[in-house]
């Protein structure tokens, strides 16, 4: 996952703006939805924020407040530090967070979580806790038939193949997982919650 990922740097934001290889894809709603998940993350009250596995800092651009973005990928965040000017970026792994415990008031993730198998969840949830009082989550939603965890062939610019796990949440289900909490966003394509 950490090799893909930092493959797939200069072209991850190709996905949220339908460029590249997802030029032809049909996402009724995509740009609309987008610009309303981001509508609700600038409305988040200002606090001190990690953005873990911030990636190119699509997201982390507004996310109010002190902003530290973290990706294990330095490509990832040579790409964020220009997108995301106002915050701060470390270089590090997602399950061992180099803080102090309550180094800040807020966890933020995006398609992270969604990366992670069961057995990684809980450990990753441990260390958000330890360095902070909320977690916003945001992930992909359920289509269709589609298994909820399964394994995804993806394929880069390059030609080169990955195989990449990904699980799908409704807003139920992360609730189940990381306890009570508030629905910050819930669309056709994402869902975002806060606990």
């Amino acid at each position: 996952m950490k090799a893909y990922y930092h493959a797939r740097a200069g072209e991850y934001d190709d996905w949220w703006l339908g460029r590249g290889l997802f030029a032809d894809r049909a996402r009724p709603g995509w740009d609309d939805e987008l610009a309303t998940l981001a509508a609700a993350l600038r409305n988040l009250p200002a606090a001190r924020t990690l953005d873990i596995a911030c990636g190119t800092g699509f997201l982390t651009r507004h996310l109010p407040g002190e902003v530290t973005g973290l990706d294990q990928s330095h490509a990832m965040l040579e790409l964020a530090r220009r997108q995301a000017p106002r915050a701060g970026f470390v270089r590090s792994d997602a399950l061992e967070l180099p803080f102090a415990p309550r180094s800040f008031e807020r966890v933020f993730t995006s398609f992270f979580y969604c990366h992670l198998v069961e057995t990684e969840r809980p450990r990753f949830l441990a260390e958000v806790r330890r360095v902070a009082g909320e977690v916003v989550i945001v992930g992909s939603r359920p289509r269709g038939t589609e298994p909820r965890a399964r394994w995804e062939e993806r394929v880069l610019a390059d030609g080169s193949r990955w195989s990449v796990y990904k699980r799908v949440f409704e807003k139920d289900e992360l609730f189940a997982e990381l306890g009570p909490g508030r629905l910050v966003h819930e669309g056709r394509w994402f869902v975002a919650v806060s606990a």
